[in-house]
């Protein structure tokens, strides 16, 4: 059967898509580098300790490229792993079937837009 004169319909899943696979990115190669480096390195003394010390890591958050590091580095760490996991509970609600529809996918994407806004926010707010 022919589908012709009918427009493909569109959707808006490929956003959502990438921005889970963009989180899953940072949830398995950003966070556990950063909790390798803070959590084990540093203190077994293998990392020196001026290298993790406050003034050099405030100058790489809002210094360093006219501050645009730390923007990246809030927005790798924390947003995009965000958008991951509300990614991971709507399609979980989804499959318990406890939540289907436009509700439940605004709900998600909200909450991961406005604590993503409240993140880049702050960050901004101790620039």
């Amino acid at each position: 059967m022919s589908n012709s004169g009918q427009q493909p319909t569109r959707s808006d899943e490929p956003i959502w898509w990438a921005l889970f696979s963009a989180g899953g990115v940072c949830f398995a190669v950003v966070i556990p580098g950063a909790i390798l480096a803070v959590g084990v390195l540093y203190p077994l003394g293998l990392i020196p300790g001026e290298m993790l010390g406050f003034e050099r890591i405030r100058h790489l958050l809002f210094e360093s490229f006219l501050g645009f590091a730390g923007f990246i580095f809030v927005g790798v760490a924390i947003c995009l792993p965000l958008f991951h996991a509300f990614h991971r509970i709507r399609h979980g609600l989804h499959d318990l079937q406890w939540a289907h529809g436009w509700a439940a996918k605004s709900a998600c994407y909200c909450s991961a837009t406005l604590l993503s806004v409240i993140a880049l926010g702050l960050w901004v707010a101790a620039h």
